[in-house]
Parts: C-alpha cells; structure tokens; sequence
C-alpha cells in the first residue's frame, strides 16, 4: 500500500514538473546569427578626422550632415563621462551575445521565418523609454540604460526605474520589444483587454526566455513578486467590485498598467504595493488560457482578448 502511495505521489509530482515545463525546448539545433556593432566604441573613441568614415560605416545613425554637431558631441564631456562608464560595465559582450542567440533561437522555434536583426549597441543618455529599437533589420540597444543599480549615472532617477536598469535586464528588454512584433494589436479598449494584451506579452517572454526569473520578466523585485503573489486574490476582487474590467477609462493604465512606484487601489495598502498590477494579473489570465487550451503560441498572438478571458478559467488563487 505504501509503495502503491509513493507511485502514485511521483506520477503527480512527473506530470506537474511536465505542465510546469512545457516551454522548455531543445533549441540547440537551431542555427541563429548575431551579429553585434559597437557604435559607441567606435565614436566615442574616435578623432574628428574619423567622422566621415564612422557616417558611411552607420549612415543610418546621422540624419543630418552637420558636422559641428558630431564633433561637439563626441568630445562633450558628459558624454565620454558616461561612456566610460559604460565600458565599465561592457568592456565586451560576450555573455550577452550567448543570450541573444539563446533568445533567437527560441524566437525561431516558434517563429521560423523570424530573421535575425543586426544588433547596434549606442549610448543614448539614458534614454530609458527607448532603450531598444526594433526594426526589421536592425536592433538598436542603450547600453548606457543597463549599468547596474549603484550605478552613480542614476543617482537622480526613482527606485521603482532603476531597479531594472542592470546587466540582467537587458536580455529582457530585448525580447519584449521582439515581442511586440509577435502580439496582434487589439482595438478592444476594455481595462480587461488592456491587461491581457500585457499579459501576452509577457507570456511570450515566458516562450522565448524559458530561463528567466518571472520577477525579471515583469520587472519586479523578488519581494514584489511575493506581494503580488500573496494578493492575487485581493486584487481581482478589487478589480471586480469595483467595475473596473470593463471600464475604457486610459487613466487606469497608469494605476494598474504603467511602470510606477506602486499601484493606486488608493487604500492603506498602496505603499505596500508594487506597480503594474494589472498587467500581472493579466499574465496569470493568459497562463489559465493556455492551460486549458490547446493553442500555440503563434495562435494565442492572434485571439481576442474577450476570447481569452472568457475561456480562461481563471481563478486567483486564495
């Protein structure tokens, strides 16, 4: 009887590891390029006499032809301050390269007609809502928005930001601006379409970085993420009891959607919170789906939000 107990404990144990992991893919027979430009290296490093070269080599990078401009802001000082900064930090990009081409693959494997972007690395003065560019061919990454939290070029910038301006978000940032390539782009305006169109996102980053933390997929802090976790329950019955999930109102995005400090359910719990509550609990909505679906990822990028919601079965957990 013992044994026949321990049987049937491990058959669970097997079958819900399988469920838990059936994004883990072998993706090593999957040929992907990189192919990685410093530009920041090379005009950062560079004398003036070497413009004209460095414009014909990123002709795509210099939309005027005034020269003195360039000039000026190749030897600007806080410039090189902060390239130095970032040479620091990537003095190569080796590591990096490696996770590029483990998110290409995956990306491949689901996406095979998917071709590889030629990768242009710049300093873009911490712009941090910019801080990848996707084009069809061409994938451009700021450097400089990745340094590290201590990192004194962020001394000026709010926590709830700069806890995801290191190293380890980068590969993170890239796949979600891929990403949005992939998710079919909803009109439905609805707070409830609005949260599963992020969690869709996030879903793919699940399909294309199997590896990754989920608290590095959204952006969280591993105690944020236990917050949410704990509150799941708490949160969509806040959402239901107040109306909110077919609500059109834009301003909810900044409550519940956008990055921020914390959520706005304007209660006593508020500083406790992380942001972005909304688009997590849209994640969980689109993980339920998927569970009891049998659709593919490429699929899923392509159903209604309403669809997925009503098929979704999901419940928070208590």
């Amino acid at each position: 009887m013992r044994i026949r107990i321990i049987y049937i404990l491990v058959l669970i144990t097997f079958f819900s590891c399988s469920k838990e992991k059936n994004l883990i893919i072998d993706v090593s027979k999957i040929k992907a390029n990189v192919k990685i430009k410093r530009f920041e290296q090379d005009f950062y490093k560079a004398l003036p006499s070497d413009l004209s070269k460095i414009k014909k080599e990123y002709r795509y990078l210099f939309p005027h032809n005034i020269d003195s401009i360039w000039v000026k802001k190749m030897q600007d000082k806080d410039e090189q301050e902060l390239f130095v900064e970032t040479q620091k930090v990537f003095p190569n990009l080796k590591k990096e390269k490696e996770k590029l081409k483990d998110l290409f693959q995956h990306i491949k494997y689901y996406y095979p007609k998917f071709k590889e972007p030629k990768i242009v690395t710049v300093n873009s003065n911490v712009s941090f809502e910019q801080q990848v560019v996707y084009t069809d061919s061409l994938l451009f990454i700021s450097l400089d928005v990745f340094l590290g939290t201590d990192s004194k070029i962020y001394e000026d910038y709010p926590d709830y930001l700069k806890q995801n301006f290191t190293k380890e978000h980068l590969i993170v940032s890239v796949a979600e601006e891929l990403a949005r390539s992939v998710v079919f782009r909803s009109k439905d305006r609805t707070f409830i379409a609005r949260i599963i169109q992020q969690g869709k996102l996030l879903y793919a980053l699940d399909a294309f970085l199997p590896k990754e933390s989920e608290a590095n997929k959204i952006g969280y802090t591993k105690e944020q993420l236990k917050w949410v976790e704990a509150n799941e329950r708490m949160i969509w019955n806040y959402f239901v009891e107040k109306k909110l999930l077919y609500n059109t109102d834009l301003k909810l995005n900044k409550r519940f959607i956008d990055r921020a400090p914390f959520t706005k359910f304007y209660l006593d719990i508020d500083s406790e919170s992380p942001g972005r509550v909304g688009t997590w609990i849209g994640w969980q909505i689109v993980k339920s789906y998927m569970k009891h679906s049998k659709s593919k990822l490429k699929e899923l990028m392509q159903t209604e939000n309403e669809e997925i919601f009503k098929k979704s079965k999901y419940k928070p957990r208590k």
